[in-house]
């Protein structure tokens, strides 16, 4: 079991978690526009979400303190010159890959322009003073959806556009929100002792409490609703919804279950929608 546990922390560590459920995310965002997307434009996000999520550990390591105990942080100093390494190699290939998929062009430029913007946002919360930090979490679930559902969208008929397409997207971004300001929740002990800015940073505890099961219970409410209203097409994104969220309110409120169980159950809901793969 301990062995299970570990490889499972290694992966969450070297982010492929992210990686896995992005590549889900994108799915879903593929089969609600009807946007068939060839497996070569996967890999190239599940490359562009590592090396974006590995940056930003990387940065965090580094101001980190160095502890005995090995988590996150310490992996990735640990690892650092090994993990920058591969980060570069992985930015390169990616490029190359992208060039090689999309050419020169609007899907390309898109991508890019993307990334930079993510990159430069993450930097500037980072230099923002502590009242700004709630920004995080809800920057990194805004670009996070859009980054999965960028090409999709990019290749979508704007003249299809439904409600419930729009509905369906902004219960997708608030069910990425929840779970980070969950894991801040979590981890807002070791954060406050590295001086990592978190929402839990300018919230209260027992505050942010209260914003969770409001915000759970609004997403279960919202897409149970979806659920039995919506036309059969959208149920089904409904339901997925409706399950990750779920999910995440009986696992978080689980006073039975460790800070890690918590962490991985609310983690593995975003390889839920790989369901879709058969649909």
């Amino acid at each position: 079991m301990n062995s299970v546990k570990e490889l499972y922390q290694r992966l969450t560590w070297l982010s492929l978690d992210v990686v896995f459920g992005a590549m889900g995310g994108m799915l879903f965002f593929s089969k609600l526009l009807r946007v068939p997307l060839h497996w070569t434009i996967y890999a190239l996000l599940g490359m562009a979400v590592w090396a974006i999520y590995t940056f930003d550990h990387l940065m965090d390591a580094r101001v980190h303190p160095i502890g005995s105990k090995m988590d996150r942080h310490g992996f990735h100093q640990k690892h650092g010159f090994a993990l920058w390494f591969l980060l570069i190699i992985v930015g390169l290939v990616g490029l190359y890959g992208a060039y090689m998929v999309f050419g020169i062009g609007e899907e390309l430029f898109a991508g890019g322009i993307l990334g930079m913007i993510i990159l430069l946002v993450m930097l500037i919360i980072r230099k923002l003073p502590p009242t700004y930090h709630w920004l995080k979490e809800l920057n990194t679930a805004i670009f996070y959806v859009i980054g999965i559902a960028l090409l999709p969208f990019l290749r979508f008929s704007f003249f299809d556009w439904t409600w419930e397409t729009g509905i369906t997207t902004a219960g997708y971004i608030a069910l990425a929100y929840l779970n980070l300001i969950m894991l801040s929740y979590l981890d807002a002990g070791k954060d406050q002792a590295s001086g990592y800015g978190s929402l839990v940073s300018v919230l209260p505890k027992d505050q942010l409490n209260g914003v969770i099961r409001i915000l759970s219970i609004m997403i279960i409410l919202v897409f149970f609703c979806g659920v039995i209203f919506l036309p059969s097409f959208y149920k089904v994104f409904s339901s997925l919804i409706l399950i990750m969220g779920l999910i995440h309110y009986l696992t978080f409120f689980n006073k039975r279950l460790s800070s890690y169980q918590i962490r991985y159950r609310m983690e593995a809901t975003f390889f839920l929608p790989w369901v879709l793969f058969v649909w």
